[in-house]
């Protein structure tokens, strides 16, 4: 009501609002412009980063206010910025990350709390996070509940941790954010947060309590500020004729606005909510006019009567979650109130918060009927028999929901008025008095349980039942079956399921039929990815609703006549999809610390990690944009292998665009290359030819971003096909065609003993096995950046987001053919690389300095997230065929492998894949070694590092082979990975001078300490007896270990001493998140303090790391491979090793004058006396530290539902003396989720020519992941025996090859497609 009051004030006002208590007045805008759009480029407030660009990662989150003066009251809700329109927060308030606290005013408790629990690594995903919890917080407050005690808040752990759930994270693996989050709690264990910088092990709860920043829940953060809240009272509608904006606060208005002939062109006119659908259908086109309908009285009600709740159309799904969960007034419990519950619970499984909190009912129902968007609302509400309201035109009308969903696409002048959901107990007048009862379940089958995943399948089914005196059995008198998501235009109702179903007594036999018709009437639509998969869902989520109901002498459930009274004993199986789970549960560290050389080895917080939390650390894109400042984009090839003919704009000209930019504006001088390595190049641009999808042509230069990735989307690209040889899209074509790229003598590796012997020696063999390995993306949440500056004297500025300065700084030269001092290349940090930036981002900076050296202007560029995945290549995938020997006792004597890599379409790393997967591979001891890998060059982008390149292959491949060995001789396959663990003596043979001294060889000792740590043997037990007491879920565990080969690269360092003590230090490698500049400063305070001045205080405070800077270091190298903070800590001591010998003398002259000392007065009087206070060093390792091994192994526990949830994991890793156990635990944890990512859920789709269309300590750990994919292999096991005994399997129930990524709809395949039905027809027949 308040909206319509302030929105019919009156017309013609201005667009007011607030960020962080600052007052902004717009006089005019684009009204397609966002409010993430105008924060970046309008404001300081930089904390709120663009990454998906589609509402699904959580780092644009801001905390929007709005006041309603009539009720004084201020509600808060967090929102996506990327997607929420800059005219929708006309009057509100926004706070950013910068506005609960910053380095001037002070940190919030909550930015001290995720620095404090090490909950940031690149921190580009940080601010947003804060705001989410900071959201959860505000709101908790406003909530009828005890006060809890000091420092916490009305938070439950619960609510704590998905107050996050939306926000992605690809660095940490979330447990320290979580455990961030979970210290606000009232309800918190302290025991159960994870390791701080806050308190010691072993103290005591009250300690801990006291050594948390004090968090005041009274505090002084106003998210209304009162200057808005008197300005509120005036006119807070829009001037249309300003804004292109309108408010209609009545029917009519919005009738005459949707009928005037200005709005004739309904392609120009756009009505909006939330704008949230732009998240995932993107406008290509500009609408000149939008239509806000939240001011319209009957479009936001809610009425609730005793026969059902309606909802206008624009209110909120989260608004629609809350008021279904409200109580009755009656106190009596109705199934009906159930009913509603449920919807509720289903909605809180849609999206994220921040979605939900803005994206409407309507608009979700809306996209269904008239895009065809997989809804789960239209899904759940159909169940319910549901009416929609419709205006057209001056007629409205009332349909069902269903009819609704299968009448033509929604006329654009056409408006859903509202949506009415019926009470069905009153509707239908079930009640324990009249011996029926109704049964209500929805269900989804997603790749996550929460957020934005879209579902293979939801559904929703609705049932009246009694219990049939004459039958002794369970009868359907009613049903409403809803099955939608499936690859289908819209949500259906099974009607002939439920005519077959109602009158009869559920029985195995009918239930077995039902579930045929399910079969039938669930077909997804050619084209649709796992259809199998998800019909076969369909025919489990009704078994799953029906089966409590049938005889228990069937064995699958029960109900008795006195059950029908309490509904509540009515004992249903729960599976995954249908349960809230808590994000996360907790989880235990332990670390060995040592203070021989502090502070290195001490767990300081990380470096800038307060900053980053209030998002003030600058990445590239926050750089202000120097002044007349152009933006780029990429035109790509969307053929794998063609000539092109002509590249133009359709329709012409297109907005802003300045300039097309091709391999023709390379000046003479220069050349066409793009990124390079010691091993070859890659062309900036293609010529006239391009060799594969994703390939650059051109960059489009335009007056901001916006207006260059419009450009984009217009672009025809002019191809011919005539004479042009078919693509190589295979490795197996790569082979036919013998198209391969050499790898170097020096790099290939070398064969381990006599192959011929090992066979020979073998009991059995498994000959010409085959693996096949998919790629990965990285993900990185700062997609590719860069910005050129033109420099006076023909020279340019480069700041850029990469992991190589120095290979980027010789490539921008080459390509612009001018010498390499005229080339100056700067990274200070990098928003998540994981290798994706290392090669891929060289001609994204290039690229830039070619625009802006041609047009002699500054051109930045910010790649968005789906052209970042069309353009990088991600990890190698991979066609592995091996033949093994072995004994009887699983001691494994010969494994010969034929390996062939795609590295797609230039050399990039992948020369070097080969020696990583084979030293990853000698983890076991084999016997005998041998070995035949191609790299094959493709039609596909360049595949490059990525985490752990080679090596995570080399781990699944070593796993995969100790699996199907165990298989073939029936035998725990925990026992074969023993049996062929390395002896020393045999770790000699397969790694030779990095193996080190026999005492160094810990894996033996680790691998019996994970035993004892994580009760493996008891577990294992527990798995055994679960799984016989279980049908339909299923337990795995599995143990694994690594051994992973380090190698080192040289480093520069440079270290200077300012005149007032203070420290500067540069060195080659650059800060991704990974601690790097923490473990710098560490080392410098250890080496500088071995002076030992006299009341010096912490070193730490004295010391800054700077960014790289090309010109100033030179021969920085790359930062890859988990090492480089290690060379760089080892190249600053030479430096203050250097320093301190310098300065000893002069120290010890002044101590015999002035007595003792402190290291200002000793700086003071070098800089006087003119002692050298700069050094630099180039830290080259020798031959004897090059490489050394790492150890680590992990168990997993999962639960097979089709769904793999992991229960328990335990890691137990040994890096040596760590620099910074905080940092590396970190690291740890992160790679390990990652793994996780690549073993387990991330599909890399590509379409039939190669191009990408999937939507939207750091290395060791990684490979450890394997072990959840062999947890769930045990799972799959143990289902297929079960299968086995219902005559469900051809063949054998352990022999099987479980895919990379193990996705639901691969689980459930092995597991059997129709189990569901195998289990029936046995039942059927046993009886």
């Amino acid at each position: 009501m308040a909206d319509e009051r302030d929105a019919a004030a009156g017309s013609g006002g201005s667009l007011v609002f607030a960020v962080n208590g600052e007052r902004f007045e717009l006089p005019t805008v684009d009204p397609s412009t966002t409010l993430l759009a105008f924060l970046r480029s309008q404001t300081r407030f930089k904390s709120v980063k663009l990454s998906c660009g589609e509402g699904g990662c959580g780092a644009c989150v801001v905390l929007l206010s709005k006041y309603d003066p009539v009720v004084d009251e201020v509600k808060d809700f967090t929102a996506s910025s990327c997607l929420t329109l800059l005219c929708s927060i006309n009057g509100c308030s926004i706070t950013t990350s910068e506005g609960l606290g910053n380095i001037k005013d002070g940190f919030h408790p909550i930015h001290q709390r995720i620095a404090g629990f090490h909950a940031s690594q690149c921190g580009f995903c940080t601010p947003g996070m804060c705001v989410s919890l900071f959201g959860a917080l505000v709101n908790a407050e406003k909530a009828n509940r005890p006060d809890p005690p000091p420092g916490f808040s009305k938070l439950s752990v619960s609510e704590a941790e998905k107050s996050i759930a939306g926000n992605l994270c690809r660095c940490t693996g979330y447990r320290p954010i979580a455990d961030a989050c979970k210290s606000f709690a009232a309800d918190v264990d302290m025991e159960d947060l994870g390791f701080n910088s806050f308190w010691k092990k072993g103290d005591s709860k009250e300690v801990k309590v006291k050594s948390l920043p004090l968090y005041n829940r009274n505090g002084d953060i106003c998210t209304f500020p009162d200057f808005l809240k008197k300005e509120i009272c005036s006119s807070m509608s829009l001037d249309p004729t300003r804004y292109g904006w309108y408010n209609p606060v009545r029917v009519e208005e919005l009738q005459n606005l949707l009928k005037d002939n200005d709005f004739d062109n309904a392609n120009e006119m756009k009505l909006v909510v939330g704008n949230t659908g732009t998240g995932y259908y993107k406008e290509l086109k500009r609408y000149d006019r939008y239509i806000d309908l939240r001011c319209v009285p009957e479009l936001s009600m809610v009425k609730k009567d005793p026969v059902g709740v309606q909802f206008g159309a624009t209110v909120t799904i989260s608004k629609v979650i809350e008021s279904l969960r409200k109580k009755d007034n009656s106190g009596s419990p109705s199934r009906g109130g159930d009913v509603l519950k449920k919807i509720a619970n289903h909605m809180e499984k849609i999206a994220s918060g921040f979605i939900r909190n803005t994206g409407s009912i309507g608009g979700n129902l809306v996209m269904a009927q008239r895009k065809c968007f997989p809804s789960d609302i239209a899904t759940i509400l159909l169940a319910v028999d549901s009416e929609v309201d419709i205006m057209n035109g001056a007629r409205s009308e009332t349909v069902m929901l269903e009819d609704f969903l299968k009448r033509p696409p929604l006329d654009p002048k056409s408006v859903l008025l509202s949506v009415k959901i019926p009470n069905w107990e009153a509707v239908r007048k079930v009640s324990p008095e009249t011996n029926t009862m109704l049964l209500f379940e929805t269900y989804r089958a997603a790749p996550r349980p929460l957020g934005r995943a879209l579902a293979y399948l939801n559904s929703a089914f609705l049932a009246e039942v009694s219990f049939g005196k004459i039958s002794n059995g369970i009868m359907v008198d009613h049903c409403r079956l809803a099955f939608g998501a499936y690859g289908t235009k819209h949500a259906i109702r099974a009607r002939k399921v439920e005519e077959f179903l109602t009158g009869k007594v559920l029985s195995p036999g009918v239930l077995y039929d039902a579930i045929k018709l399910v079969r039938d009437v669930v077909v997804p639509e050619e084209g649709t990815t796992s259809p199998a998969y998800r019909s076969s869902m369909a025919a489990g989520f009704l078994f799953e609703f029906f089966s409590p109901l049938i005889d228990s002498e069937s064995s699958i459930g029960f109900l008795g006549n006195t059950l029908l009274a309490d509904s509540s004993k009515l004992k249903r199986n729960k599976s995954a999809s249908d349960k809230m789970r808590t994000v996360l549960s907790s989880g235990k560290q332990v670390i060995e610390l040592s203070t021989e050389y502090d502070p290195v080895g001490k767990p300081i917080t990380k470096s800038g990690g307060l900053i980053q939390a209030s998002g003030e650390a600058v990445y590239v894109d926050d750089i202000p944009s120097p002044k007349n400042c152009l933006h780029g984009a990429f035109i790509y090839s969307t053929k794998p292998l063609a000539r092109v003919k002509e590249i133009k704009f359709e329709p012409k000209p297109q907005p802003g665009v300045t300039a097309l930019i091709s391999f023709k504006d390379i000046p003479k001088s220069g050349e066409n290359i793009g990124s390079k390595t010691f091993l070859g190049t890659e062309p900036l641009f293609a010529n006239d030819f391009t060799e594969w999808a994703g390939q650059r042509l051109a960059f489009v230069v335009a007056d901001t971003q916006k207006h260059a990735d419009m450009a984009t989307n217009f672009a025809v690209v002019d191809y011919n096909m005539e004479d042009v040889d078919p693509p190589i899209l295979s490795v197996e074509e790569a082979v036919k065609r013998a198209s391969f790229f050499e790898v170097p003598p020096f790099l290939y590796p070398k064969q381990v003993g006599d192959i011929s012997n090992g066979m020979a020696a073998a009991d059995h063999k498994i000959i010409s096995a085959e693996i096949k390995l998919g790629s990965q993306y990285y993900f990185y949440m700062e997609t590719q950046t860069a910005l050129a500056v033109p420099d006076e004297d023909n020279c340019m500025v480069v700041y850029t987001s990469t992991q190589v300065p120095e290979y980027t700084h010789s490539t921008i030269a080459k390509c612009l053919g001018i010498p390499e001092n005229n080339v100056r290349v700067i990274t200070r940090r990098v928003g998540g690389g994981f290798g994706g930036k290392a090669m891929l981002s060289m001609p994204v900076a290039t690229a830039c300095a070619l625009a802006a050296h041609k047009l002699h202007r500054p051109v930045r560029i910010y790649l968005n997230r789906k052209t970042d995945m069309i353009m990088a290549g991600g990890r190698h995938p991979m066609k592995i065929t091996y033949s093994v020997g072995f004994k009887s006792d699983g001691k494994i004597t010969a494994l010969e492998l034929e390996i062939l890599i795609n590295a797609g379409i230039s050399i990039d790393f992948s020369p070097l894949l080969p020696k990583n997967i084979v030293t990853a591979l000698k983890k076991y001891d084999w016997g005998a070694l041998a070995f035949d890998i191609k790299v094959c060059k493709t039609n596909t982008p360049s595949r490059s590092a990525m985490r752990a390149p080679g090596e995570v292959q080399g781990s699944f491949i070593a796993e995969a082979v100790i699996e199907h060995v165990a298989s073939t001789l029936s035998m725990e396959v925990d026992s074969v990975r023993s049996v062929n663990l390395h002896t020393s003596h045999s770790l000699d043979l397969f790694y030779e001078q990095s193996a080190g001294e026999p005492l160094e060889y810990t894996l033996p000792l680790i691998w019996n300490k994970l035993a004892m740590s994580s009760s493996f043997n008891q577990r294992t037990e527990m798995v055994k007896e679960f799984n016989r007491c279980n049908k339909w879920q299923k337990r795995g565990i599995s143990r694994v270990p690594i051994v992973y080969e380090v190698s080192l690269r040289p480093t520069p360092g440079k270290v200077s001493i300012l005149s007032d003590g203070s420290v500067v230090v540069e060195v080659g490698g650059i800060e991704l998140g990974q601690g790097l500049w923490t473990k710098v400063k560490q080392v410098t305070a250890f080496a500088l303090g071995s002076i030992q001045c006299d009341g010096s205080g912490d070193f730490l405070d004295k010391i800054r790391v700077v960014q790289s800077d090309t010109l100033s270091l030179i021969q920085g190298g790359m930062t890859a491979g988990s090492t480089t903070s290690e060379t760089s800590c080892e190249a600053v001591r030479l430096c203050c090793n250097i320093l301190v010998e310098r300065l000893a003398t002069l120290k010890g002259r002044l101590k015999e004058q002035m007595g003792s000392i402190n290291w200002e007065t000793l700086i003071q009087q070098a800089s006087l006396q003119a002692v050298n206070l700069s050094a630099s060093s180039y830290y080259v390792p020798d031959s004897a530290s090059m490489a050394y091994l790492n150890y680590g192994a992990a168990v997993e526990v999962n639960v097979l539902t089709g769904q793999t949830t992991i229960l328990q994991s335990d890691i137990i890793y040994d890096c040596g003396q760590s620099l910074n156990p905080a940092v590396d635990l970190g690291q740890i944890e992160g790679s390990f989720v990652q793994g996780i990512g690549f073993f387990m859920l991330e599909e890399y789709l590509e379409n039939s020519d190669g191009l990408v269309i999937s939507e939207a300590s750091g290395e060791p750990p990684l490979l450890l992941a394997v072990s959840v994919h062999c947890a769930t292999r045990a799972a799959i096991k143990e289902s297929r025996k079960q299968l086995l005994q219902w005559g469900g399997l051809d063949g054998s129930a352990s022999i099987f090859q479980l895919d990379v990524p193990a996705t639901m709809p691969v689980v459930k395949e092995l597991c059997g497609l129709e189990a569901v039905e195998r289990y029936l027809e046995w039942i059927v027949g046993r009886e």
